[in-house]
């Protein structure tokens, strides 16, 4: 079976929508992919800021954000397939919106982005809410991901995204884990913002700076670290605790992100020393993704942080680091369209796998 879909995602550092055309093929049970078309679209200005100020509002306009960024979806979906030239070539899309409150301990998450405005700007078949079932079903609706590396990214120990939020994959014996480890690019961009930068290229102002050992101390020692998974961070937590945290300290900016820069680094071999103790004593691989994957002295500090575990790291091409999670919601995507379990309860925490996604059609 071949499906040829949209995939987009909007990230929580808010750098803007991707999207992703892919054709994915199933033969008895095993899937492959090849990515058609892609696009990265930043947000502009005032539908960063709409997106950012949205947990703050008022029920109706909440309500009207959703709608409006549900339309504003479907024209960049439109525009999309009409510059690439994908009319009557699009099966259906899987849009997983943009995620303002996750709450799974109150069974609750909401993403902005109506499928039914989707649908309506491109006439096709949209699945959303690709998270809503695991979490009434008691699981954390996070990380989804997941199931995208199972199927489409193998022959790996360990999977990294790093994303607004760093989460880690494991194949266990007999089960496949995953958890959110902690803030990263939404709290090294915000950090980085102090200096009219969206970002820290390549990692270079983090390189140029000194460690705080003090402060890293006090970010490691954050209770959340000290859960057991499954476990999953709302995007606050960079922006309401860590930030805040950080941004009292009197320390220069470049010292704000290296320090942070080395906390993201710990974490991670922390997890993954964690998840090693299950697997057999053999050498390990490590692949990351995500946009943190461009920011080389994070990945290099990264992998300083492995290299005592056994574990090595990959860095794929560059498409799929930008694209991973958008091919993915296009594979979620795909499997709710089969009806078949695309969220795993050994990841989230669930009563059981779930088949998640609500369909919207014109048709």
């Amino acid at each position: 079976m071949v499906y040829n879909v949209i995939g987009t995602m909007s990230g929580s550092s808010l750098d803007g929508l991707d999207i992703v055309f892919a054709e994915l093929t199933e033969i008895r049970g095993q899937w492959t992919y090849a990515i058609k078309a892609s696009e990265s679209l930043p947000y502009e200005p005032e539908w960063a800021e709409k997106l950012a100020a949205a947990t703050a509002l008022a029920a109706k306009d909440y309500l009207l954000l959703h709608t409006a960024y549900g339309h504003y979806t479907g024209r960049r979906i439109l525009s999309f397939i009409e510059k690439n030239n994908l009319d009557h070539k699009v099966h259906f899309i899987a849009s997983h919106g943009h995620t303002t409150f996750h709450l799974p301990g109150q069974q609750m998450t909401a993403q902005l982005g109506d499928g039914a405005a989707i649908a309506a700007v491109t006439g096709l078949p949209v699945i959303t809410d690709l998270r809503a079932v695991d979490v009434a079903l008691g699981g954390q609706g996070a990380p989804i991901v997941p199931i995208g590396e199972k199927y489409l990214f193998g022959n790996y120990q360990f999977w990294l995204n790093l994303g607004g939020i760093a989460n880690i994959s494991a194949q266990l014996p007999g089960q496949f884990v995953a958890f959110d480890v902690c803030p990263a690019n939404r709290v090294l961009n915000g950090l980085a913002a102090a200096l009219n930068k969206a970002y820290d290229e390549g990692g270079a102002l983090a390189a140029g700076g000194v460690t705080d050992t003090a402060l890293l101390e006090q970010l490691n020692a954050l209770p959340y670290y000290h859960q057991s998974w499954p476990k999953s961070l709302a995007n606050d937590f960079g922006t309401d605790t860590i930030l805040p945290m950080i941004n009292t300290l009197r320390i220069s900016v470049q010292g704000k992100l290296r320090t942070y820069t080395e906390h993201i680094a710990t974490q991670i071999a922390q997890a993954a020393a964690s998840l090693k103790t299950q697997l057999p004593d053999a050498p390990a691989s490590m692949l990351i993704t995500g946009g943190g994957a461009f920011n080389t002295f994070l990945v290099e500090t990264i992998r300083q942080q492995l290299e005592p575990l056994g574990i090595t790291v990959e860095i794929p091409d560059e498409q799929a680091i930008s694209f991973k999670e958008a091919l993915i919601m296009a594979l979620i995507g795909a499997l709710r369209w089969r009806q078949e379990d695309n969220v795993l309860s050994s990841v989230t925490g669930a009563t059981r796998d779930s088949i998640n996604g609500a369909l919207w059609t014109t048709k």
